[in-house]
């Protein structure tokens, strides 16, 4: 199916791995990230995709959006069978107890993990309003905006925040006519710099730390590859969307 693909962060991580696997032939893919992927330019060349990168900072998103939004008027949905937007981008934010000291980073992760997604959101749906082809969003989750854990109040927050945002954006689209789907989705545990930053926090604000030291060690960690196709996997579900709040491992 050729598809316009809008994918966040998309110059490294599970990002990078999701462009890439969805780099073929006439596919158009727009990467939103801090900085530009030659691997990934090289992946579209050779596989002939139409790639656009775009250098932002999503921790300053409206502009960002804005951007989008007048870019999505000026294409034609004909030339694609399929539009869907990949909310990636994330940070964890500071781990340990909340202090004034962290109100700056706190003010960052929000915007990111949060901010950014309802804002491109925001700009997908309002050009796409008219467009009577499928329309599909996927906000990266956490299995930790499910579950509190000590010394992750900014990142659990936010990706809880998010979930809740879709179940709105759900029921809003459900009046529409052909209105997006939309799935909050849980990618399983990967091992990205996230992960490193997660078994380097201090034990003594971050007591969960030896778990993540131990799926290391253990080998249970997804790679950013293997964890790209079961979130493109979960895309291609023919019940996308049932649940808005999902996880790459829910049963088909």
């Amino acid at each position: 199916m050729k598809q316009l693909n809008i994918i966040t962060g998309a110059s490294r991580g599970m990002g990078l791995a999701i462009a890439q696997q969805l780099c073929q032939k006439n596919n158009v893919i727009i990467g939103l990230s801090r900085n530009v992927s030659q691997e990934l330019a090289q992946t579209a060349r050779t596989q002939g995709t139409n790639l656009e990168q775009w250098p932002v900072d999503l921790s300053n998103a409206m502009p960002v959006a804005q951007q989008l939004h007048r870019w999505l008027n000026q294409f034609n949905p004909s030339t694609v069978e399929q539009v869907v937007l990949i909310n990636n981008a994330g940070v964890i934010g500071h781990m340990g107890p909340l202090t004034m000291e962290y109100a700056e980073q706190t003010e960052q992760t929000m915007r990111i993990n949060l901010d950014a997604p309802m804002h491109l959101t925001a700009a997908f749906l309002t050009a796409t309003r008219a467009w009577t082809i499928p329309k599909k969003i996927i906000n990266v989750s956490s299995g930790l905006a499910r579950r509190a854990m000590a010394g992750s109040a900014m990142y659990c927050a936010s990706k809880a925040g998010l979930d809740h945002y879709s179940r709105c954006v759900a029921l809003d689209e459900a009046l529409q006519t052909n209105g997006a789907k939309i799935v909050s989705l849980a990618p399983g545990v990967i091992d990205t710099d996230m992960q490193r930053a997660l078994r380097q926090g201090d034990p003594s604000g971050f007591p969960d730390r030896q778990n993540f030291i131990q799926l290391k060690e253990t080998g249970n960690l997804l790679s950013p590859e293997q964890a790209a196709q079961k979130i493109l996997a979960y895309l291609a579900r023919t019940d996308f969307g049932v649940n808005v709040i999902a996880d790459v491992r829910d049963p088909v």
